[in-house]
């Protein structure tokens, strides 16, 4: 891709410890979806079992969202989680090259890439990341999403955005909070 090219998809990253990187993205969906745009969410930890309220929004709107994942790391299998991803990247590679979309989601991917529970460099290869996102057609704008971006992954993007926590309710003993964070 030409990074001359004013009309060029851009890589956007929402990364960092502090809460709000999914959020980022669904706002930009539900802006680019108030534009016109094509708008395709893979979801690569969440799971269809749980409902969120970014799925329930975007199914209103009409924006497509796929949940791929079976959830946190220690709440299955390693195989289980290892088959999940396998599957979320053949997904999601085939539709970020298919050009059928002006912006496409990859939420948690970051996530996903920074497991060491278990290996998941044979399902979910960085190289092939990367390849994915240097190769898809130009003109799709792609967010990536979740804590502990790599950081060849922050060195191809054209914005990085590291979300920092200063203060959250949860250390005050407040679980998470329907409509806030799901």
């Amino acid at each position: 891709m030409d990074k001359n090219d004013k009309k060029r998809g851009l890589t956007l990253v929402y990364t960092g410890d502090g809460k709000g990187k999914t959020t980022a993205a669904v706002g930009l969906a539900v802006r680019a979806t108030g534009r016109g745009k094509k708008v395709l969410m893979v979801q690569f930890i969440k799971s269809p079992e749980r409902t969120y309220g970014e799925k329930i929004i975007f199914d209103k709107l009409g924006i497509e969202i796929v949940q791929m994942g079976v959830g946190f790391t220690w709440t299955k299998t390693p195989e289980e989680h290892r088959q999940a991803l396998k599957e979320a990247w053949a997904f999601a590679s085939e539709k970020l090259s298919s050009g059928a979309y002006d912006v496409v989601i990859l939420d948690e991917l970051n996530n996903a890439l920074a497991i060491d529970r278990f290996p998941i460099d044979d399902v979910l290869p960085l190289s092939d990341v990367l390849e994915a996102i240097q190769n898809r057609p130009s003109h799709i704008h792609l967010v990536i999403t979740g804590r502990a971006a790599k950081q060849e992954i922050l060195d191809i993007a054209d914005l990085v955005t590291e979300m920092k926590p200063i203060k959250h309710y949860y250390d005050e003993g407040i679980p998470a909070v329907l409509g806030v964070e799901f």
